[in-house]
């Protein structure tokens, strides 16, 4: 009697989820992208072998995704500058295309919390876009604006290393800095931005460069992709002191789904018996695996099929796990990030974010068609719907709001 009481809380606990789910803005504020899957014979029409594409989106009811303009960081010099440029460009080209030719029909791009509410009420998804790493600018703050037209509505000053405009994270663990913060050009990127009304993210710069941010700024700021470091001492994550800075700027840290920013040491005991398992298969079944770490040197074919080796012997992989004593990261450990910051810096500074197709995934949220699971974890640990709703998307298109409305003062003072 008592399962089957059990169960029936369980299905009502799943019902209860999913029309909450149908009926709030579901937003992940970091999903990268890969320009090949935007052509005209391979795209997000398809249900694709990467994380989010239109039939998982559709599936896990998944609504809006930020799609990501990265560039990786080079040489603060022309050439570098020239070269992340173009990089960028083709990025921006592939968002638009899949929203103005490839399914129109089917996704639209808003760069207003209106313009995404209204895709959505028309029932398309809807594509908004952030950068990562101003370092494509090179020195030419005009091109912020060119960012902004384009759609950007969001960036990054840095990314892993320091670029022109601020120190990154990742100087943490030699301690060494290039700017001991934010630079004097990163000062003018910040005010460009400002005035323009595209939110600054503070995920990848350091700490000394989020507080001078916070500092500069007229408007709330975000951390489009970062857990709690309280939980997971990563210097990736925003330690509480960050936390209460963000608050005090009535900003909104959106948790991320990257297992080893939710749980390092779990995700390292996880991920060491899988490749211990991968290699076996791969002796087994006589495949040249290449390490993880020399796949990114090859070329061309080459790195496309040692990918798909290593993609078919980690599936493989996984499905021999169920024997191990070793749990993945999961979605209550995600959830637990949530529950942390809500209770640290409260409900309307707290958001959530996958960094899907960057490196992010956890079990039970691995693809766009997973996105159900969060919000059924949410509900079985109390949030109402008003609360999951903030969570999902009010908190970000809050501060997008109050970010536009300082740049109209800007703009227009005597108003």
């Amino acid at each position: 009697m008592t399962s089957c009481k059990k169960e029936n809380t369980n299905d009502n606990l799943a019902d209860k989820a999913k029309a909450i789910h149908q009926r709030v803005l579901v937003l992940d504020t970091h999903v990268d992208i890969n320009v090949a899957n935007f052509t005209d014979s391979i795209n997000y029409t398809q249900k694709l072998k990467n994380q989010v594409n239109l039939p998982n989106m559709e599936e896990g009811g998944l609504d809006v995704a930020f799609f990501i303009v990265y560039t990786g960081q080079g040489d603060l010099n022309e050439e570098g500058y020239d070269k992340a440029y173009k990089n960028a460009m083709s990025k921006f080209d592939a968002i638009h295309k899949l929203t103005n030719k490839i399914a129109p029909n089917r996704i639209g791009l808003a760069t207003t919390s209106d313009g995404a509410r209204e895709i959505y009420a028309s029932g398309k998804k809807v594509a908004m876009i952030g950068v990562e790493n101003a370092y494509p600018l090179g020195t030419d703050i005009s091109k912020v604006k060119k960012f902004y037209d384009l759609g950007a509505r969001y960036m990054s000053l840095s990314h892993n290393g320091h670029s022109q405009f601020c120190d990154s994270n990742t100087g943490e663990k030699e301690d060494v800095w290039l700017h001991n913060g934010v630079s004097d050009l990163g000062k003018e990127v910040i005010k460009e931005m400002n005035k323009l009304g595209m939110m600054i993210d503070v995920s990848h710069p350091s700490k000394k460069a989020m507080k001078d941010m916070i500092e500069l700024s007229k408007a709330p700021i975000i951390a489009s992709h970062s857990s709690a470091r309280a939980l997971c001492n990563h210097s990736r994550n925003l330690d509480d002191e960050q936390l209460e800075w963000l608050k005090e700027n009535g900003g909104v840290a959106q948790t991320v789904a990257f297992s080893s920013y939710v749980n390092t040491e779990k995700d390292k005991k996880y991920k060491d018996e899988l490749i211990k398992k991968i290699e076996l298969l791969g002796k087994e079944q006589h495949l040249e695996l290449v390490p993880r770490n020399e796949i990114r040197k090859l070329k061309g074919k080459a790195q496309e099929d040692a990918i798909a080796i290593y993609r078919k012997l980690s599936e493989e992989a996984k499905d021999h796990m169920d024997s191990a004593a070793v749990d993945p990261v999961n979605v209550a450990d995600f959830v637990n990030h949530i529950d942390y910051m809500v209770n640290k810096i409260g409900i309307d500074h707290v958001g959530i974010s996958s960094d899907f197709d960057g490196g992010g995934g956890i079990d039970g949220w691995n693809d766009a068609s997973e996105t159900l699971n969060v919000t059924v974890e949410l509900v079985k640990r109390g949030y109402t719907e008003a609360q999951i709703a903030k969570l999902w998307s009010g908190n970000l298109l809050r501060v997008l709001d109050e970010v536009e409305a300082v740049a109209k003062k800007i703009q227009h003072p005597a108003l």
